[in-house]
């Protein structure tokens, strides 16, 4: 069975995987749920099989999911998948199923949205009327895909938007250099500076991501709280290289209000 945690806000369920129960072998043992990280095909679309019938959520064939590039693109998705990007943000041509983009929303219910993560963060964005999913490491972050995906959000829902943050790599295992962190702390604050458990100097996505959600009038933060690279549950690109990845989905309940 494949490990997970559960959120349920409102009329969303948002699952977080992780690596155990699959099939797959070292160095992607054992549930690795992605397709572009050298993987069996195989072994991949059975650890997809077992994931969709543990957690209820339908035939893989159905998510919802995109090329992650590290950017600010979002995707609206509809009630048969995803459609043209809501905002390119500088990325140019347009996004749909298995298009460039970083973020997924949508009004639609029963449509898992699908984002793929090994130590970048995972952010669950959940509002009366709508639903998203975002993949926010240090570059989507400096590009502002968190407060693009709110903005997009806040077109398709009117009320408060609450967040969820799934498990990522924290600062005391992410050593970074020194210019880029600089230019992180120009961007969100000294706060998402950090050291490492070595003293080396360090870069802390959950602060970041509270940093771009308050930027964006999001304090309602849950923070599951796990660092990727110190959980031997977790895949970690940042500890192990070659890994496989692990899965956030978000689903809105068919019987959500004002669903299509």
């Amino acid at each position: 069975m494949v490990g997970v945690i559960e959120r349920v806000v409102g009329s969303v369920r948002v699952v977080f995987t992780d690596r155990r129960g699959g099939v797959s072998r070292p160095p992607y043992d054992s549930a690795n749920l992605a397709h572009h990280v050298g993987d069996d095909r195989e072994a991949v679309e059975a650890n997809r099989g077992r994931a969709a019938a543990t957690l209820g959520i339908g035939d893989p064939t159905g998510w919802a999911e995109v090329r992650q590039v590290h950017g600010n693109t979002v995707v609206r998705v509809g009630p048969t998948g995803a459609g043209g990007a809501a905002d390119t943000g500088g990325n140019g041509g347009s996004a749909g199923s298995g298009g460039d983009a970083d973020a997924l929303v949508t009004t639609a219910a029963g449509v898992p949205l699908v984002i793929y993560t090994a130590d970048c963060a995972p952010l669950a964005l959940v509002a009366d009327d709508a639903a998203a999913a975002v993949h926010a490491g240090w570059a989507g972050l400096e590009a502002g895909v968190v407060e693009r995906a709110v903005a997009v959000l806040r077109e398709e829902s009117d009320g408060p938007v609450r967040a969820v943050l799934g498990p990522c790599i924290h600062a005391d295992r992410y050593e970074f250099g020194r210019d880029l962190l600089d230019r992180l702390v120009d961007r969100f604050g000294p706060q998402v500076a950090s050291r490492t458990g070595t003293g080396a100097p360090a870069f802390d996505i959950p602060a970041a991501v509270r940093a771009a959600l308050a930027a964006s009038g999001v304090d309602d933060v849950d923070d599951v709280d796990v660092c990727t690279a110190a959980s031997p549950d977790h895949f970690s690109y940042r500890r192990d290289g070659v890994t496989g990845r692990q899965a956030m989905f978000v689903v809105r309940d068919r019987r959500a209000r004002g669903s299509r």
